[in-house]
């Protein structure tokens, strides 16, 4: 057992009947199949190596999207000669014996003890990403309450409106304050509207766009006040980037199975860095039932995933990363973005955009740059309406965020007002700016 203790053809060939679009672009053309007879290892090597060299260059001003960029994989690339699958359940194995079930039930082990729930207790699994884990704590909410209504606030992520619509559920969307967190009064007004049916909520642990967090005890005392008892509601927690960071901060909110929740899921591929998008997700062991689970004999195992063949390598790479940074190492990252997420709203600030940053997060909120789509695509930025943010990730440094602003201040015409967006305080628009004096 793995110990991971120490941490918290051709065109022209007619027989082939393929039709390739060819493009005018030299880069794409090298990159068209199109030769039939396979294509020599140094001449595949140096489409290999021309992309990286895209890729560093593009990393170089990555900054609107959770993803570290400070991997340190080598190690691992002997894994690249086996395919892995860990298909079934993690907790039973599976009878395809190249399988890294050891390795991924060791992660679960680590999130479950830092969620605070008890090995016995718990069940969960390596996802491919963010969505998958919504879709699986979402539908283990429905199979509880099949009549439950599924409410979730206006700053969700995309996937949970998406999930809604697949597995038919009513979906109500509740208002949000402005720093992106649920707004409970709003709740309260619609779960009593509602009060005949169960409810199941989506708690986001950082909102995409703010990094709000949801207050899950005022959630619960909400609930509780409308009528609802533990048994008329379920809680999913959507911690894609800040469910690993939030428990590494002092006085933050606290993410725990020890509080009326019935299942939480991160990204791997945002804070830890795996260079392969998935996720985790953790819940109750008495909620995988004959419902959500069955027996394979083909595979030798339980199918009780969203997917059935599940990538292998994946667990590695979470362990990997979970072993050689430690709680410390972990504890030390977290702290580096949060200061460095500090550093760049002051210097906006202090430049006069307009910006803001929520308590215990990485996001910083600023006025969207003005008819510079070629700028947004330049630094990355993620948009929406008047607002941008930035994503203070750990290969983010203080001088790329020094050239960022540098560059936004040359591009920019006049101040916007977004205080609709971050609040009156926060906005440096002339009807505004005496607010940030």
């Amino acid at each position: 057992m793995v110990d991971i203790s120490n941490c918290m053809l051709s065109s022209g060939e007619e027989e082939n009947h393929i039709e390739i679009q060819e493009s005018n672009n030299d880069e794409h053309h090298s990159l068209a199949i199109t030769n039939y007879t396979g294509e020599a290892r140094h001449d595949l090597s140096a489409s290999i190596n021309r992309f990286v060299e895209t890729l560093n260059h593009f990393n170089l001003r990555n900054l609107g999207y959770p993803a570290n960029q400070e991997l340190k994989y080598d190690g691992l690339g002997a894994l690249l000669n086996y395919h892995i699958n860990n298909a079934g359940d993690p907790f039973k194995g599976s009878s395809f014996c190249l399988n890294s079930s050891e390795f991924e039930v060791c992660v679960l082990d680590w999130f479950a003890k830092l969620w605070q729930i008890q090995k016995g207790h718990y069940w969960g699994y390596v996802t491919t990403g963010g969505t998958e884990g919504n879709l699986h704590g979402i539908l283990i909410g429905r199979e509880q309450l099949p009549d439950g209504i599924l409410y979730t606030s206006q700053d969700s992520h995309y996937s949970i409106f998406k999930i809604a619509r697949m597995y038919r559920m009513q979906c109500v969307k509740v208002a949000t304050l402005i720093s992106g967190e649920i707004d409970c009064n709003d709740l309260k007004a619609l779960l009593l509207v509602h009060r005949n049916k169960p409810a199941i909520i989506n708690l986001n642990i950082g909102t995409t766009m703010k990094g709000g967090v949801d207050d899950l005890d005022l959630v619960i005392q909400t609930l509780e006040e409308c009528g609802f008892t533990s048994d008329r509601f379920y809680i999913h927690c959507d911690g894609a980037l800040f469910g690993v960071m939030l428990p590494f901060l002092m006085k933050a909110p606290k993410i725990t199975f020890q509080k009326s929740i019935g299942s939480v899921t991160i990204s791997g591929h945002k804070f830890l860095g795996c260079p392969i998008p998935c996720g985790v997700v953790i819940t109750r062991l008495k909620y995988i039932n004959n419902a959500l689970s069955k027996d394979v004999e083909i595979i030798g195992s339980r199918d009780a995933t969203i997917t059935g063949s599940r990538c292998g390598h994946a667990p590695i790479f979470l362990w990997y990363c979970l072993k050689s940074k430690g709680l410390k190492g972990l504890k030390k990252d977290v702290e580096k973005c949060i200061m460095n997420a500090s550093y760049l709203h002051g210097r906006l600030r202090g430049a006069g955009i307009g910006a803001m940053l929520n308590e215990f997060s990485n996001i910083v909120v600023f006025e969207r740059p003005q008819l510079n789509d070629d700028f947004i695509r330049r630094w990355s930025l993620a948009c929406e309406g008047k607002i941008a943010h930035v994503v203070v990730m750990q290969h983010v440094t203080t001088k790329m965020l020094d050239s960022f602003v540098s560059e936004f201040l040359q591009r920019r015409f006049q101040a916007q007002c977004i205080a609709d967006h971050v609040g009156s305080s926060n906005c440096s628009c002339s009807m505004h700016d005496g607010f940030l004096h």
